[in-house]
């Protein structure tokens, strides 16, 4: 067995920071803050670090890049406080947050696969008008098509949608028709026709609108499909750079274990 790393080789402050780019006082800080163990002091009352702290702070700049700064910090006080399996947990709930990420990532990009190119409706394209009673100007005989759009009525019918679904929808942000100024009906551009059958394919994949709502937002601000494709394809990379992180805050950390025995 190795010589203990909390009986040999003090260190100062300075010696555990310019390894790293920091600065003492943010060595203090960590202790403080339970990342590192308690340091020792001298008889003078400087605090004196040992290996097994330089340990705990490679562990801790491991994890931050995958769990994020507080899941991190929760991580390494668990650890040296003793509670290991709680720090397992927080370890195990990062893990499952970017697992159900890749899913969500992987329904988007179903959902703009079953996208055509054009999703304009052409006038007549669909089925009749909304009439569903209660349903105030996008009632009664309202046309199939307006100026540069379609109606509520066609647009559900193509989608196998009741129009009271569209309401909701908008309601909740995922689509923003127009009003046409004479008639007072909802228009939907092709820009809307686009944002309800993404909707509707994330729907049909189990998400609920708040979680939709993002992604609805994401593809606006990308200005469209092929950007929004761009913009997924930078998130994969992420999440991919993210589990890489997690493996290095995870071999990192068993070390840590290790030196603590």
């Amino acid at each position: 067995m190795g010589p203990n790393p909390r009986s040999i080789d003090r260190l100062r402050p300075i010696d555990l920071a310019r390894g790293h780019g920091l600065s003492t006082q943010a060595i203090r800080n960590y202790e403080e803050a339970g990342i590192l163990p308690a340091a020792g002091r001298t008889p003078h009352g400087y605090r004196t670090y040992t290996p097994l702290h330089a340990r705990a702070l490679r562990a801790f700049l491991a994890l931050v890049p995958g769990h994020g700064h507080r899941t991190a910090t929760a991580v390494m006080r668990a650890v040296n406080r003793g509670a290991v399996d709680e720090a397992f947990l927080l370890i195990d709930e990062s893990h499952a947050q970017l697992l159900e990420d890749r899913r969500t990532l992987q329904s988007v990009e179903d959902a703009l696969r079953g996208l055509e190119p054009g999703v304009a409706s052409a006038p007549g394209a669909a089925s009749g008008p909304d009439t569903v009673s209660g349903a105030g100007a996008d009632s009664g005989s309202a046309p199939l098509s307006g100026p540069g759009g379609t109606f509520i009525g066609p647009l559900a019918a193509k989608l196998g949608l009741r129009p009271a679904t569209l309401r909701k929808w908008e309601r909740a942000g995922l689509v923003r028709p127009r009003r046409d100024p004479r008639t007072g009906y909802r228009v939907y551009g092709d820009a809307d026709v686009r944002d309800a059958r993404l909707a509707h394919q994330l729907r049909r994949g189990g998400y609920p609108l708040e979680r939709i709502a993002p992604v609805i937002d994401r593809m606006r601000a990308a200005g469209g499909r092929e950007p929004l494709e761009a913009a997924l394809h930078d998130w994969r990379r992420r999440l991919s750079d993210r589990g890489r992180a997690l493996l290095s805050g995870a071999a990192e950390l068993e070390a840590y274990l290790r030196c603590r025995g």
